[in-house]
């Protein structure tokens, strides 16, 4: 039984296939990149496999069951690619508000608090209100709201949006751990190197379509390439760069 699998999914929006017969399966305590360029589907994808939008057909399945059951849900932590979080709280506030949605008790809310804001690096402003935090420090609570359950399955929709260097370095080694820990983790990513330096495996996804499905080992091979590599190499294929001018905005 696999963590997340999607069985010849496809999903029709006014004429436009946003994905075209797409399968795939992550195992439990993989990482897993989810790559493509804007529109190719990715975002439609992960509303597909979280239950929020039904597919026209094919099989959608997280650890074997409908993504819709209440059970299944709360195995699940989800961040958003843009989040809208009530401006004047603060962030520990959104974190008890979150965390009571997911029928954790206070003690349980306080101690993951505790532990998330240092996580992310938001400890020193955590009595600031939401509304004063850039989009980067927007994205970090976006990151632990994510976390606040210890969910077994994490679903990140564009995580290193917004995200400085130095936070970048913070929210790669979070992943990692999470990946000692034995968690599953699928996000969709413009940031190739990233997703180079913590992904066992990546997709690439064009037009709804998956055109390449490889370990990261495979792809960084003898040295001589590299996902951004790949990534070019795979759509100037599919006839991108004919399309865009430039082999897809990255």
């Amino acid at each position: 039984m696999y963590p997340l699998e999607l069985e010849k999914v496809q999903k029709t929006f006014g004429g436009v296939r946003a994905v075209d017969d797409l399968s795939l399966a992550v195992a439990e305590g993989e990482t897993f990149g989810f790559l493509g360029t804007n529109g190719a589907g990715k975002t439609t994808t992960i509303k597909i496999l979280l239950g929020l939008t039904p597919s026209d057909s094919g099989r959608v399945a997280i650890f074997g069951k409908d993504p819709r059951d209440a059970h299944t849900r709360r195995k699940i932590g989800y961040m958003p690619e843009t989040a809208y979080y009530y401006p004047f709280l603060k962030a520990g506030e959104l974190l008890a508000f979150y965390g009571r949605l997911c029928g954790m008790n206070k003690s349980e809310i306080k101690r993951r608090t505790e532990e998330l804001l240092v996580d992310v690096g938001l400890v020193n402003v955590a009595g600031k209100q939401l509304k004063t935090f850039s989009k980067g420090m927007l994205q970090r609570v976006g990151i632990a709201q994510a976390l606040l359950h210890d969910p077994d399955l994490l679903i990140l929709d564009e995580p290193f949006t917004g995200l400085d260097p130095l936070a970048k370095i913070h929210f790669r080694d979070l992943i990692l751990n999470l990946k000692h820990q034995g968690k599953t983790v699928f996000f969709s990513s413009h940031e190739l190197s990233e997703a180079e330096l913590i992904c066992d495996r990546v997709a690439i996804l064009k037009e709804g379509r998956c055109v390449y499905d490889g370990l990261t080992t495979e792809i960084v091979g003898d040295g001589k390439l590299n996902l951004e590599r790949i990534f070019l190499r795979v759509l100037e294929k599919e006839g991108d760069t004919a399309e865009n001018g430039n082999g897809g905005a990255l």
